[in-house]
């Protein structure tokens, strides 16, 4: 039997990167998983013919506060409950501040911060007491470099909702935590950087070498588990000792 046997659960962004391996583990762990995805329907599809049955795909722009709304009208559909959230969706550019567009910035901060905390809203009215809600950051709320003004902020704006949440949702027994990775071979991670970049990053970490999707769940699987209980209003930086 799976720790997670029983358990529902929504990962935003599940088609893809981190997001796939997310829902990968919390289904090999037991749980029924309705992940969103924007665009790459193919890559949804697969997630879910790899699953038995127990992911189910939706397509939905987490910036789009409708798409928000319909991915959780879509889990009472096919979820017996809701026990676990992972905020993991996101967009990231590398455009200077003096370059950035207003049609830019609107768009990073309704994908990356307006869409989660529309989806704290949600599962805070259906989430079952003793539920476990992760939000994904990253390692550049604390590593600054050129180019990603937009992505930290948004990205620091969700850390703080995780520190909020985890007071308010405390006494229905429901753990919030923030989980930031360092450099996770991901798309997003390559088409951000050139190879030199990526070559870099590999040599900043003690390990040599860049993240994997499934070294990051497999923290998520840690605090949306039971051994992960005591642990609220945490950010567990999983970057392999880069930050």
């Amino acid at each position: 039997m799976g720790v997670l046997d029983g358990k529902g659960a929504i990962v935003t962004g599940g088609s893809r990167g981190i997001g796939r391996a997310v829902v990968a583990r919390l289904v090999a762990d037991g749980a029924t998983v309705v992940f969103s995805y924007r665009e790459d329907r193919t890559a949804a599809e697969e997630v879910a013919k790899r699953s038995a049955g127990r992911a189910i795909p939706v397509r939905a722009d987490v910036g789009v506060d409708a798409d928000v709304d319909a991915l959780f009208v879509a889990a009472d559909q096919h979820l017996d409950g809701l026990d676990i959230l992972v905020n993991n969706a996101a967009i990231v550019g590398t455009t200077m501040i003096a370059d950035v567009s207003d049609e830019e910035y609107d768009r990073t901060m309704a994908v990356n911060v307006r869409g989660v905390f529309r989806a704290l809203r949600h599962a805070t009215g259906r989430m079952r007491d003793g539920g476990r809600i992760v939000n994904i950051s990253t390692a550049n709320t604390v590593l600054a470099f050129p180019g990603i003004s937009l992505y930290a902020a948004s990205k620091a704006a969700v850390e703080q909702f995780t520190r909020v949440a985890a007071k308010e949702l405390g006494p229905r027994g429901i753990t919030v935590n923030t989980v930031s990775p360092g450099a996770t071979d991901t798309d997003m991670l390559r088409g951000a950087n050139s190879a030199e970049v990526l070559e870099l990053m590999r040599s900043w970490s003690p390990l040599g070498r860049l993240g994997e999707p499934s070294d990051v769940a497999d923290v998520v699987a840690f605090l949306v588990g039971p051994d992960g209980r005591w642990m609220t209003g945490q950010n567990l930086r999983a970057t392999g000792g880069l930050a």
